[in-house]
């Protein structure tokens, strides 16, 4: 091949590269047509930018503000969660933790290391739960900015090749091209796009709330966050039993147990009491459900603060008593007999309602009676004396069943007693359970044949303990409440912002974002050439529909040519 061969071969060809210009001014201007239809930052995938420590802080920045990494976050502290739900936490339970120690003794060693007992505000949680803030904040700020940039901007001029969008419709009118256009812009802005005008040409735009919906939610994830933290460090929560009769004031040492939280303060505790004046409960009498609780009901007399005057309030299951940003609810209820103690000289050294706890559904109950003083025996040395007791609201009757009830309601009430004597173990200063009985440092009393002395129980009778120890009478039955004291600071705020979550989220799953471009230009032979076409974030089946009505609403102002042969498409998806 001769030299001059070659380089003609070689030379370039005019033609095509004014082909190859052509067609990229065409995907750019296509390209710039579908621009800025997301807030979402392009990802960028490149390694660290710049050199040294603030190139890798950069890249570090932009990997965390990333969508990615914020789901993969939200993800772990999802997972991060689940162990504290499996196993106890400190805050929540102490006993329960103690218990599930000594169970898995194995496990103890690795727990700790990991924190499972305190996950809420372990170290690793806590990191995970700063990064997902940071992250979402990373993300939503810059988003913002260009969302209120997209809402102040205009939308951008028609690509040249409208027949190249995914919905496209032309025809050929008699009309002139600025009243085709004006037609055009009256018919966009009666369906609520924002529009511009342009050369021989309209262009319009609508779905920004798709956006908004989006930046709402990731807003409401912060919120949410927020309010959870907010919830976590300042909340309280106790529990009470309180007898018919007696009260209840919201101070610390008033409480059965206790928990709250890091950043809590007695002086958060708002200042009311009430006392228990009568508890309702009403159970299926007959019938495959019969026993089935119907209403539980607290009637309480409350006040204000330390001069606050009395009033009438009821609380119910799920209805709590709302003071001062603290929830009270009624938790669960039971059986407290009466039960006094006479010595053998016949002073009464004890009488007290003894709550008794429910373990089944019939309420039937365990507890113990201890009398810690006042008590000595006929040769008068102290003693304690504490008594195991079983109480049923329903006993079915001597010779018919073991102690167990058979209806919740108070309908047959028996008290079994067994007793002992000797030390509680009250003295050392440990605390104890006081629903049950530590008979390591007490004998039992014995009956005439050498066994443990028990007896069973109905109101007003009694049992005289052996060798002249004393009596021990069953008075009565009274009732008890268990009340919870909950302050959860925050918890509107993050039902606000879930309802705000779920608004955004419908807000960027249901609304599209698009435009509409118009273009009217008078052909060679005069006549108006009208093209409309539409692009929107993603290809969606409603687009072409939606284009194809406005074109038969701007088709009505400016008709087909009669004597021109009619040309009218709108196009779908296109390979």
């Amino acid at each position: 091949m001769s030299t001059t061969d070659k380089a003609s071969t070689e030379a370039p060809n005019p033609s095509e590269e004014a082909a190859d210009s052509a067609e990229a001014r065409e995907n750019a201007a296509e390209e710039a047509a579908g621009a800025q239809l997301s807030t979402a930052p392009a990802e960028d995938t490149g390694g660290p930018v710049g050199i040294g420590v603030i190139g890798w802080i950069r890249w570090f920045w932009r990997q965390l503000t990333s969508m990615r990494v914020a789901l993969i976050l939200l993800f772990l502290l999802s997972l991060g969660s689940i162990p504290g739900s499996l196993v106890p936490q400190n805050q929540v339970d102490a006993m329960k933790v103690a218990q599930w120690k000594k169970d898995h003794s194995f496990w103890v060693p690795l727990a700790e290391k990991l924190q499972l007992f305190d996950v809420y505000s372990s170290v690793w949680f806590s990191a995970i739960y700063l990064l997902l803030f940071i992250s979402l904040i990373g993300c939503i700020v810059p988003r913002s900015w260009q969302f209120v940039g997209q809402l102040t901007g205009r939308p951008p001029g028609a690509p040249k090749r409208l027949d190249r969008l995914p919905a496209y419709a032309t025809w050929r009118t008699e009309k002139a091209p600025d009243e085709v256009l004006a037609h055009a812009k009256s018919v966009l802005g009666g369906r609520r796009f924002r529009t511009e005008a342009g050369a021989a040409s309209v262009a319009a735009e609508k779905g920004y709330l798709r956006e908004a919906g989006n930046l709402v939610f990731h807003i409401a994830l912060i919120v949410m966050l927020v309010a959870f933290a907010w919830g976590q460090l300042f909340k309280s929560e106790g529990g009470k039993l309180v007898l018919r009769g007696k009260g209840f004031a919201n101070t610390l040492t008033q409480y059965d147990d206790f928990k709250y939280g890091s950043f809590f303060s007695p002086d958060d505790l708002a200042p009311f009491s009430f006392t228990l004046d009568k508890f309702d409960a009403t159970y299926e009498e007959s019938g495959p459900q019969k026993g089935t609780a119907r209403d539980f009901k607290a009637y309480v007399t409350f006040s204000d603060g330390a001069d606050g005057a009395p009033q009438k309030r009821e609380i119910q299951v799920n209805k709590p008593m709302e003071v001062d940003g603290s929830k009270v609810y009624l938790l669960g209820h039971g059986y407290a007999p009466i039960v006094s103690v006479t010595d053998p000289t016949g002073k009464v050294v004890f009488k007290d309602a003894v709550p008794m706890l429910p373990f089944d559904a019939n309420l039937s109950s365990s507890g113990a009676v201890k009398v810690p003083d006042g008590y000595s025996d006929k040769d008068g040395k102290k003693e304690q004396l504490g008594f195991n007791a079983m109480f049923v609201p329903t006993f079915a009757g001597e010779g018919k069943g073991t102690m167990l009830s058979q209806f919740p309601d108070l309908k047959f009430p028996v008290l079994a007693l067994s007793a002992y004597h000797g030390s509680l173990g009250v003295d050392a200063g440990l605390p104890q359970n006081v629903y049950q009985l530590n008979t390591s440092k007490m004998q039992e009393f014995k009956d005439a044949d050498g066994q443990l002395f028990k007896k069973r129980l109905l109101p007003g009778e009694a049992m005289e303990l052996p060798n002249g120890a004393g009596t021990v009478k069953f008075e009565g039955v009274e009732r008890w409440a268990t009340f919870s004291i909950t302050r959860q600071p925050g918890s509107g705020l993050a039902l606000s912002g879930a309802i705000a979550a779920i608004g955004g989220l419908a807000a960027s799953l249901f609304i599209q974002r698009r435009r509409v471009w118009v273009r009217a230009v008078a052909g060679k032979d005069g006549v108006t050439v009208v093209e409309m076409a539409g692009l929107g974030r993603s290809e969606s089946a409603k687009l072409p529909e939606e284009l194809g009505q406005l074109a038969a609403a701007l088709h009505q102002q400016a008709p087909t040519a009669p004597d021109q042969p009619v040309k009218e498409t709108v196009e779908g998806e296109r390979g």
